[in-house]
């Protein structure tokens, strides 16, 4: 159970609803690395939207993470790379409020959200910013009993209380943006992997959230299948969503992403703009990973 957790996997109906339930998506590009105060022994970041603050995970003796600190401007597209087991899904699952942090906190908007044995204004501070983070998994999490747009307008009717009319209104134009206008009443099972993924991202930008997480989310689809979800994702960028992108993806890392985050071992090992990683890796473990793809 615990490894299917770290793998980012949502186990049951249960947790898929209460992520869903949670989320919310946002805008894309700015380079600065921000400022850095020191509060408590931990290294603050300001003016961030999001910022992981010397996360450490661990699950019982496998220590994931190890004193991890990202933050996250808005309008920024962050793409985390790096080889399997290097702690990008669990770090994305922290900021997602999936896992909690064994040391260290997540801050959101200059609140703390995050953090080992949460107090109450943790506590209220994460209920409050739940459905401004929203997640596409790597597995789509679609409702199978549901119709796509049944899919899209649930969390609008059951958690925000919208007018079902308005919510219909909304899904509509959602899949119009992915381009499943044509798939309003189909069931998941009659979709392809591609287009399962682009409903999963309508649904998660139905819930209008400040920043949006991707877990690998074209890593279960074929190749041709690829294409038309990263097209999506490079719209959303360009529109300004603010985007943390875990990925094998090189390409799209390198064309889209305002900065790149390479991670082995649990740490971060390089924090950049793109081209500089992909034509000047500054160490022995970036070269290394950056020979298995051809970019």
């Amino acid at each position: 159970m615990r490894d299917a957790l770290c793998c980012g996997e949502v186990q049951d109906a249960s947790e898929h609803r209460e992520w869903l339930f949670s989320q919310h998506v946002v805008p894309v590009a700015i380079r600065s690395p921000g400022k850095h105060v020191e509060c408590s022994g931990v290294v603050r970041l300001t003016n961030h939207i999001v910022a992981a603050e010397a996360v450490t995970k661990r699950f019982g003796n496998n220590q994931v993470l190890t004193n991890v600190t990202l933050g996250v401007a808005e309008r920024q597209v962050v793409c985390v790379v790096g080889p399997s087991g290097s702690g990008k899904t669990t770090l994305l699952r922290c900021i997602a409020l999936l896992e909690e942090p064994s040391g260290g906190q997540i801050v959101m908007m200059g609140k703390v959200i995050s953090q080992a044995r949460p107090n109450a204004d943790v506590k209220r501070a994460r209920r409050a910013v739940r459905s401004d983070i929203g997640m596409v998994f790597q597995h789509f999490n679609l409702w199978p009993h549901m119709s796509v747009l049944g899919n899209i307008i649930e969390a609008l009717v059951l958690v925000k209380r919208m007018p079902k009319e308005q919510a219909v209104a909304l899904g509509e134009s959602l899949l119009t943006k992915v381009g499943l206008a044509d798939k309003r009443d189909t069931y998941p099972s009659r979709l392809s992997g591609g287009q399962q993924q682009r409903v999963a991202i309508a649904r998660a930008l139905a819930m209008s959230p400040k920043v949006m997480l991707f877990d690998e989310p074209t890593s279960a689809l074929d190749p041709e299948l690829r294409r038309e979800v990263l097209l999506v994702m490079k719209q959303l960028a360009q529109e300004g969503m603010t985007m943390i992108v875990v990925t094998h993806e090189m390409g799209f890392a390198r064309a889209v992403g305002s900065r790149l985050v390479f991670m082995d071992g649990g740490e971060i090992v390089e924090d950049t703009v793109p081209e500089q990683f992909f034509t000047a890796p500054k160490t022995e473990r970036a070269r290394r990973f950056l020979q298995l793809f051809e970019v």
